[in-house]
């Protein structure tokens, strides 16, 4: 069907860092969701003091300006930016104030599409980021800590900072490089391995054993289920299968999820072997929360697609080159794609991933879940 193509290529690092870039980026994650404030030093000598926006309170606005002693501000994705209907320069992140001096409260309205959005008495400055590199790895390192894709930011001028490891030693504030986060999600793909490996008999496919994966910094692990007894000389019938919650445990109605784990599993089975990967990418990508946010947004007429560009993510954040990785570590490099996206299958070409076949694979509509179906099909373009 597609012709392998070179394997997936990001800048390296010496491999001798990548623990440390790895476990400097994790913690900087924990800090956030934490509501503290977190260092990130860029390229030229730039730095920026850094929190979650969905966690910022006023105090907090005194305490990053006071430390940083600048002007604190919102870094938005470029999407939510235009979502907001604010005209922003070229890239992918805005960076504005606000006059009267931003908020809280005002961050909130700007940030969540679910708060009370009435900025008509306000006047948005949307400005020039004066550290680029720095504000667009702090509101990647919301998206990681899966949270809101908003951070709040000032650029680091105080003139005690110039030794900026030992100012923020003297703070108590963690620091951590711009370049690392940007690399995160390669390096901890590149660095899964093999942590436990058992049989686990499943009600549709009792001759199973499930591999799990880790990266280096104990971060999050994927698994692979592997179905009978499939040869590596041949191309093995493959799932990618995004974990969800509220589909695979709960058996919701407003996504085709678990039918589709349960008929994958069901169908490899029959086919008499093959591999479900099952990725910890909950929400393409956004995580438990926002997807639940997603749905109300749903609930208020937006389709899905839309509700995650509403809270300033793409349409799909997922990566696949953890699956790719996976399938190297099995000794696998041809696979028969059991996905109706054919961005699935081109994502995991660039890969380095021969796909010799796409294998349809669609369930039956709801009326809870046709609209979610019938906008995979007209804007994903997925073949249902």
């Amino acid at each position: 069907m597609t012709e392998r193509r070179p394997n997936f290529k990001t800048p390296s690092m010496p491999a001798s860092r990548e623990t440390t870039s790895l476990l400097s980026v994790d913690r900087a994650i924990s800090e956030l969701r934490r509501g503290r404030i977190v260092a990130v030093q860029g390229g030229g000598g730039t730095a920026v003091l850094m929190r979650a926006a969905e966690s910022v309170t006023n105090d907090a606005l005194s305490e990053i300006s006071k430390l940083a002693t600048s002007e604190a501000i919102l870094a938005l994705t470029a999407r939510r930016a235009a979502i907001l209907g604010l005209k922003s320069p070229i890239g992918n992140i805005v960076t504005l104030n606000t006059s009267p001096p931003i908020t809280a409260e005002t961050i909130q309205k700007l940030a969540d599409p679910l708060a009370d959005c009435d900025l008509t008495q306000i006047d948005i400055d949307v400005r020039p980021s004066t550290a680029h590199d720095c504000n667009s790895a702090s509101v990647l390192l919301t998206k990681l800590a899966r949270l809101l894709p908003a951070a709040v930011t000032a650029v680091i001028h105080d003139p005690k900072a110039d030794d900026l490891a030992s100012w923020c030693m003297r703070h108590d504030l963690l620091r951590v490089d711009a370049g690392d986060i940007f690399q995160y999600e390669i390096v901890a793909a590149r660095s899964l391995k093999p942590v436990s490996d058992a049989r686990v008999p499943l009600m549709d496919a009792e001759q199973t054993r499930i591999v799990a994966f880790r990266p280096w910094d104990g971060g999050l692990e994927h698994l692979a289920i592997i179905i009978g007894d499939p040869q590596p000389d041949k191309p093995v019938l493959t799932r990618i299968h995004s974990e969800c919650f509220t589909g695979d445990l709960l058996g919701s109605l407003r996504c085709d999820c678990g039918d589709q784990l349960r008929g994958a599993i069901s169908e490899i089975s029959n086919r008499g072997s093959g591999i479900l990967l099952y990725l910890a990418q909950e929400g393409r990508g956004i995580g438990l929360v926002n997807k639940l946010r997603a749905y109300e947004l749903q609930d208020r007429g937006f389709d899905t697609m839309d509700a995650n560009e509403q809270l300033g993510y793409d349409a799909d954040e997922r990566i696949y080159l953890p699956a790719a990785q996976i399938l190297e570590h099995l000794g696998f490099d041809q696979v028969r794609l059991m996905t109706n996206n054919p961005e699935k299958v081109s994502d995991l070409v660039r890969c380095g991933v021969r796909v010799n076949e796409r294998v349809a694979h669609a369930f039956p509509a709801n009326h809870h879940n046709e609209t979610y179906l019938e906008t995979k099909k007209t804007r994903s373009g997925h073949l249902i």
